[in-house]
Parts: C-alpha cells; sequence; structure tokens
C-alpha cells in the first residue's frame, strides 16, 4: 500500500510537466527576393577570396577533351548523341568492371543538351551534358525484366542503346536483339545503366530490388575516358543514327 500511495506524487508530477508542455505550430510564412544583376556593387574581398578557386575551374572546363567531327543531335527514337553516349557507357563499363557487359541504355531524359555541337569539346561541355554525379553501374537482369525495361523506354519514346536494339510498337518494345540475338525472356543479361534508374528512377521500378555492382564511377568521367580512348584508336568524337531504335511497321 506504501508504494502505491508514494507512486501517486510521481505520477501526478508526471502529468503536470506533460500537460505543461508547449507545442508550436505553423502560423505562416513570410518571403522577401531579391534580384541580383551586375548593377549590384561588388564585394571586392569576396571576389579576391574566390579569384583563385575561380580561375582553377574555369581553366579546368576549358580543357579541350576531343573534337567532333560533326554535330551529334537528341532526338526520338533514335540520335546520333544518344547512341554517342550509349557507346560510352558500353566501352567504358566493359573496360572499368572487367566483366561481361551486354548492352547499355541511357534515360532519354538525363541527356541534358539537344545538341553536342562540332569542333573542340571542352570538359565544360560535357558537363553540361550530364550535370548530374549518376554513377555507371551493372545489374543482371532475366530476359523478361530487361523486356519490361524497354517497354518502359519504347513508352517514354525510344531510350538509346548499345549492344541491342528494338522496335516501338504501341509504347511496347518489340523485336528486341541482344548481341544481333533474340531476346530469351529465360537467359540473364548484363546492363550498364545509370544508377538513377536502376533505383527505380523514370518508373523502372522493377529495377530496384535488382542488385547492383558499382565502382563509383560517374558516368560523366565514363564520356571523358571514352573520348580519350577514342583519341588513342585515332579517332575523333563521333556516332550516327544505326537503326538502333525503330517504329515498327
Amino acid at each position: 500500500m506504501r508504494r502505491i500511495l508514494s507512486f501517486i506524487p510521481f505520477f501526478s508530477l508526471l502529468i503536470v510537466m506533460v500537460s505543461c508542455s508547449t507545442s508550436y505550430r505553423t502560423s505562416g510564412m513570410q518571403y522577401k527576393d531579391y534580384r541580383i544583376t551586375a548593377t549590384q556593387p561588388q564585394d571586392s574581398q569576396l571576389l579576391s577570396l574566390i579569384r583563385p578557386y575561380r580561375e582553377q575551374v574555369t581553366a579546368r572546363m576549358s580543357d579541350v577533351v576531343g573534337v567532333a567531327d560533326q554535330s551529334l543531335e537528341k532526338n526520338e527514337p533514335e540520335s546520333s548523341l544518344g547512341n554517342f553516349m550509349a557507346d560510352a557507357f558500353l566501352t567504358m563499363a566493359r573496360q572499368k568492371f572487367n566483366t561481361r557487359v551486354d548492352l547499355s541504355i541511357m534515360n532519354y531524359g538525363g541527356i541534358r543538351l539537344t545538341q553536342l555541337p562540332a569542333g573542340s569539346v571542352t570538359r565544360g561541355k560535357i558537363f553540361e551534358l550530364m550535370p548530374f554525379d549518376n554513377v555507371l553501374v551493372l545489374q543482371r537482369l532475366k530476359g523478361s525484366t530487361l523486356q519490361q525495361l524497354l517497354d518502359i523506354a519504347a513508352a517514354y519514346g525510344g531510350w538509346p542503346v548499345a549492344g541491342a536494339s528494338y522496335q516501338i510498337r504501341n509504347k511496347k518494345a518489340v523485336n528486341v536483339m541482344i548481341a544481333g540475338k533474340p531476346l530469351d525472356p529465360s537467359s540473364t543479361y548484363v546492363l550498364a545503366n545509370s544508377d538513377f534508374v536502376s533505383n527505380g528512377g523514370d518508373n523502372a521500378d522493377m529495377l530496384r530490388d535488382i542488385p547492383q555492382q558499382s565502382i563509383g564511377y560517374l558516368m560523366r568521367d565514363a564520356l571523358v575516358d571514352y573520348i580519350q580512348w577514342l583519341k588513342s584508336q585515332g579517332k575523333n568524337i563521333g556516332a550516327n543514327v544505326e537503326k538502333r531504335v525503330t517504329y515498327a511497321e
């Protein structure tokens, strides 16, 4: 009985403490816009502080990494720019991962330029083409799962591929060929892809739970390395439309 009586004051104090606690709720929000233009006064000390970094970045972004023989264009269902990027990812995935890679794919929305102009291509231009730090990853997919992914690509209007081809009919991928052979739903294929899509981006939910092989290799770096590899082969930047992705008649 004494234990119960001694517990009552403590319990009462706890109720009082809880009931006295204050909760806050947002009643409104205000903000103010500030326009930054060339007419604004400049902070000379701040400019002096960032000048060395700006000069380093400018110099690096101005570095010419290669030369494009002709302008590469972004189009659907297939384009020279898309083929160039897909080729880069397939080639560099095979080299960097040192394993079999059957095909690569690039989501159309991830290509952030509509054109890579002919002439000198700077590192800065590659950053414009792929400004996000997406990582190149490998996934081992059943042919049936790969078919689902290509169906999504077809529904979007066509995504660039290398090592494969497909046609689009009624927003579905048909006549899919991998390395010149028809896609086998029961076979396993190694796909080079972006971590964004592999993690379920662009409605590719079927890839979300499939293990990824990653070495932290940025897709942007893969493009630069591919250009360097082309140079070592005596070639410039280039790609053609080769009927990898077409509309079925």
